[in-house]
């Protein structure tokens, strides 16, 4: 995967990039790039800074002319986040689900397509009047950034892409009101939930539902960053989400899309266990996957996401065994 900071419109964004053999937090103006101490964080960490972040002080020295500043086309980014937690969310695009519903990737296969369409066209206008959001767990051990290709295993062939806004937590939330809920937000980044799509349902028992452990958790399966924008500079409320593959857009909708917004989706995790500063909470992917296209993820392929004012990343896609 390689970055670039084509797309990010904020002042400034956090971003963590190799030296050698270390890998450094750094603040990222424009085109160019410097470390960040304890000092300059005033705090033991990325972690400990997302607790209470003093976006000001990270502001001021973005804004300052003296420090160690590189161009940013000079270093190799990584993730910007170190989760403990990562939490993703399902079904929150009403157009996304109505496709997976369609191209019979459910339980159900008997209905036919138009008759799928209006199904899951009533299943999703009565989860967003009455339900509530559906979380699953990922591992923190998915996430990757620019220094990692996405190696596709040779176990399936149906491996498939789902750009997504993801909320980076800052102060520990645990039952946290809707009203309350943007106060324990700290950030924004791009994520790209890679899942192999003949995993997610079960054929040896079906009564069991979904397996989103093997669907979802091979190593690299969670692409994020470049960068972590400051929650103050973009309105989660409608961005939009953009994916090409090779140069033909596959995705094109906005977060104005979402069944539950980002209050509802904090509020509603942070009910079963406390969501810890610098975890990901995932917000959902819109229409436009390969099972819509009837189109998976090949050796060679190169995925450009872009989540609007929050930078673009560039996923190189290589089979198993060619690493």
């Amino acid at each position: 995967m390689t970055t670039s900071s084509h797309g990010l419109t904020a002042p400034f964004a956090l971003a963590r990039f190799r030296h050698g053999d270390r890998v450094h937090l750094g603040v990222v103006a424009g085109d160019r790039v410097r470390p960040l101490s304890r000092e300059d964080l005033g705090a033991d960490g990325l972690n400990a800074f997302l607790a209470d972040p003093d976006w000001d002080r990270i502001g001021a020295l973005a804004a300052a002319p003296e420090g160690e500043w590189r161009p940013l086309a000079d270093v190799t980014l990584t993730a910007p986040v170190e989760p403990r937690q990562v939490l993703q969310t399902g079904a929150n695009y009403r157009q996304h689900v109505i496709e997976l519903v369609a191209a019979g990737l459910t339980q159900n296969g008997d209905r036919t397509p138009e008759q799928a369409r209006e199904f899951a066209a009533r299943m999703m206008d009565a989860r967003a009047a009455d339900g509530e959001p559906y979380f699953f767990i990922g591992l923190p051990a998915c996430v990757v950034g620019d220094d990692v290709p996405l190696v596709l295993p040779a176990y399936s062939e149906v491996h498939d892409w789902e750009l997504e806004l993801a909320v980076v937590i800052g102060r520990e939330a645990f039952g946290v009101s809707r009203e309350d809920a943007m106060a324990h937000v700290a950030g924004w980044t791009v994520v790209n939930d890679v899942t192999t799509r003949d995993l997610v349902f079960r054929k040896d028992m079906k009564e069991i539902g979904t397996d989103w452990y093997r669907a979802k958790n091979a190593p690299g399966f969670l692409p994020t960053g470049p960068f972590l924008v400051p929650a103050h500079f973009a309105d989660p409320a409608d961005l939009g989400v953009r994916l090409d593959l090779n140069g033909q857009t596959m995705q094109d909708a906005s977060t104005s899309d979402l069944l539950f917004d980002v209050p509802a989706l904090v509020a509603g995790a942070s009910r079963t266990m406390p969501l810890l500063p610098g975890d990901l909470l995932l917000t959902g992917s819109p229409a436009g996957n390969g099972q819509h296209w009837k189109r998976f993820l090949r050796d060679g392929d190169v995925m450009t996401g872009t989540i609007a004012g929050l930078g673009t990343q560039v996923v190189r896609c290589v089979a198993q065994g060619a690493v």
